[in-house]
Formats: C-alpha cells, structure tokens, sequence
C-alpha cells in the first residue's frame, strides 16, 4: 500500500476512533451520575462542614448544570486534563500515567505467558483432533476456562507464595527501579492472568488450527507428498494466523483494560485496581479519566492488530 493509503486509513480510523471516545465519555459521564452518593460528601469525610462542601462543590465544577459539565469536560479532555480526583487531590493525568508502567508489565507477562501455553497447546490439538492429547487439551482449556481468576490467584498465593516461600504474595516493584524484584512481584499475578488468558486463547487457536487444516489447499499440500512440517508451518499456521491475532489482541486489550480482581487480589497498583478504588469512592473525575484511558488502549491495540492483519497476509488491504 502507498503511502498515501496509509495516510488515508490512519485518518479514517482517527475519525473513528473520535466518535467511539465521545460516545465512551456520553455513557461514563452519566453513568456516574446515577450511582447513588455524593462524592463531595465522601470526599470531605469527618472534615464535613456547609462551607467547606459548598466550596468543595464550587471548585469541582459540580454546581454547574450537566449538560455544562460535560462540555467542560470533554474540552479540558482534549487539551489532556481530565480534572483532579476528589479522593486524592492530585490531577487524574498523572494518576492514570503513573499507574499506566504497572498494568503494561502485568498485561505483557500475562499475554506471554498466555502464548507460551495457548499457541503449542492449541496447535497441537488442532492438529491431533480425536486423538487422547487432543481431549486432554479440551477438557484442560474448559477447566481453565471454568476457574474464576481470584480463586486461582489465591491457589498460587497459598501454593507457592506461602506454602514454599518462594514469591511475594502482593505488592510491586518498578522495573526501573530492581528488575530483580519487579520479576518476583509480578511473577504471580502474570501467573494468574496469563493462565487464565491462555484457557481462552487455547480454544480459539484450535479451531482456527481445524478449520484451516480441513481446507482443500491443505488436503492438496498433503496428496503431494510434502513434509507435513511443511504443511503445517507454510500451509496451517500461517493461515490461522488471522483468527491468532484476533484473539490475542483482544485478551491484550483486555488485561491493559485492567484485571480488577487479579489486582485486587495481588495489591496490584494497576489501573483495574484504581478504577475499583475509584467507583468505591465516587470519584468522578478519576472513574471517567480511566475508563477514557481504557477505550484509548482498546482502540489502539485494534489498530496495531488491523496493521498486522496487512502483514501476515499482504491480501488484505488497509481500508
């Protein structure tokens, strides 16, 4: 594709992605309005006084109509200020960057992990349907999907953080700061995230591993004589590579969006566990701005995956 095509899709997904975030910032925006609390009152706490609630209300803006708010709101969100969290004081921006490096790490272990498992697993079982490791995948990858994510991680904490003392059962570690310790921190919950992830992702990947190989070309490939690691590596994989990267852009996209319970669990400081905090406390400025900065992500990895889709096969063309 020219350069101008590219030009012209990235222009046309911008338009796109524009008008998802306004109607994401339409639903949030009165969605937490309708939750039932007041987040001033909250927010004030023991220090509650007629004055300082009203001066409260004043300095947030929240004494203003709603159809007010909102359009002060979305201008403030495309200069990048998304307002200041009533719960913490400081600008929900910095909040959301600050807690940004820790979900990216937990969601790049986790969808690797998630890989190392679900691609051979998966192949492999497309490959030897009807055959016993073939059931032993399957009735593996239901369990997995079976199991709730916080009952898992609590098996690992109990397993290997307090049973053989091996791994921390919570907390984090900037991997600027001690790689060492960042890779003990998130060892378990990118465990936990990434087993579960690869259950998913095993029973995409075999179907897609299935459909490919029951289609003609491939019957063709193999009536030839050719090796069937030929067969499979130019002829399977390499076609199913499509419905592969689907699946796993979307459990990116996924675990960035935040995995609430996992880091819940994990006292993962991470934008799920912010996001839980945030509803809890009726923040409003910070339950919009990280619901924002999710879509943001979601639309992104689709973007990179729709990019690759033109890669992998250079047949499909970027419209």
């Amino acid at each position: 594709m020219t350069l101008g095509g590219v030009a012209r899709f990235l222009g046309r997904r911008l338009l796109h992605s524009l008008v998802v975030l306004l109607g994401v910032l339409v639903v949030v925006f009165a969605l937490v309005h309708l939750v039932p609390g007041d987040p001033v009152r909250i927010a004030l706490g023991t220090r509650y006084t007629q004055e300082s609630y009203e001066a409260l209300r004043a300095a947030s803006g929240l004494d203003r109509p709603l159809a007010t708010q909102f359009l002060s709101y979305v201008g403030n969100a495309l200069t990048g200020d998304l307002g200041v969290s009533f719960r913490t004081g400081q600008p929900v921006t910095l909040t959301l960057l600050d807690r940004l490096p820790a979900t990216v790490s937990l969601a790049v272990v986790g969808l690797v992990v998630a890989l190392l498992v679900a691609l051979p697993a998966g192949i492999w079982s497309g490959l030897h349907e009807g055959r016993v490791s073939d059931a032993i995948v399957r009735v593996t990858s239901q369990a997995g999907v079976s199991v709730p994510d916080f009952w898992l991680g609590q098996l690992l904490i109990v397993g290997v953080a307090l049973g053989l003392g091996l791994l921390p059962t919570s907390g984090y570690a900037a991997l600027s700061d001690d790689p060492v310790q960042w890779g003990r921190h998130v060892a378990l919950p990118g465990l936990t995230v990434g087993l579960v992830a690869a259950a998913i992702m095993t029973r995409y990947i075999r179907t897609a591993v299935l459909d490919v190989a029951h289609a003609g070309h491939v019957r063709t490939a193999r009536s030839k004589g050719l090796p069937a690691s030929v067969v499979m590596r130019r002829h399977v994989v390499r076609n199913a590579l499509i419905p592969i990267l689907t699946i796993t852009g979307i459990q990116l996209a996924t675990i960035l969006g935040g995995v609430v319970v996992v880091e819940v669990v994990f006292a993962w400081p991470g934008l799920g566990r912010l996001t839980y905090d945030a509803v809890a406390s009726r923040d409003y400025a910070l339950v919009q701005g990280a619901v924002l900065l999710v879509a943001v992500l979601f639309l992104l990895v689709n973007l990179v995956v729709d990019v690759l889709y033109s890669l992998v096969d250079p047949r499909i063309r970027l419209s």
